[in-house]
């Protein structure tokens, strides 16, 4: 049953989370500058990890989930690619409409579900293709 929804949702839900000021910070604020992590490297440099930057490393893994999913040939594959079109979809009206959605972070996570639709539909429709044998080999 949860094979079947997009995991993409997630972020898109994390986000909008933020801008209601869930995670700290106020609704005039920017919740994706807050810093997460800060260490020092063994060079000097300091490497420092935004919120903003942990979400799109979470969509990021998300992503490598669903291109696995991807790979199935059931008829559940269809809905889900279908979920995953409706998923982008409601980023981009999102980003196209709303203001705070104007932002670099968000701009990644709709790319991110861009790719899920458009390589899911690519990874889909190979691996139906390998199930699919044509005459004598």
């Amino acid at each position: 049953m949860l094979a079947g929804i997009p995991l993409l949702i997630i972020p898109f839900i994390l986000f909008n989370a933020g801008l209601a000021g869930l995670f700290g910070a106020g609704p005039a604020s920017d919740p994706w500058s807050i810093e997460v992590v800060s260490l020092t490297m063994m060079s000097g440099g300091v490497f420092s990890l935004s919120l903003g930057d942990l979400l799109v490393v979470v969509a990021l893994l998300l992503f490598f989930v669903e291109i696995v999913k991807a790979t199935r040939t059931t008829s559940a594959s269809v809905v889900d690619h279908l979920l995953s079109t409706f998923v982008f979809v409601a980023f981009l009206v999102e980003f196209l409409l709303v203001r705070a959605a104007a932002h670099s972070v968000f701009f990644i996570l709709m790319v991110i579900a861009l790719l899920d639709v458009l390589a899911g539909f690519s990874v889909s429709l190979r691996s139906a293709h390998r199930d699919v044998t044509f005459g004598r080999e």
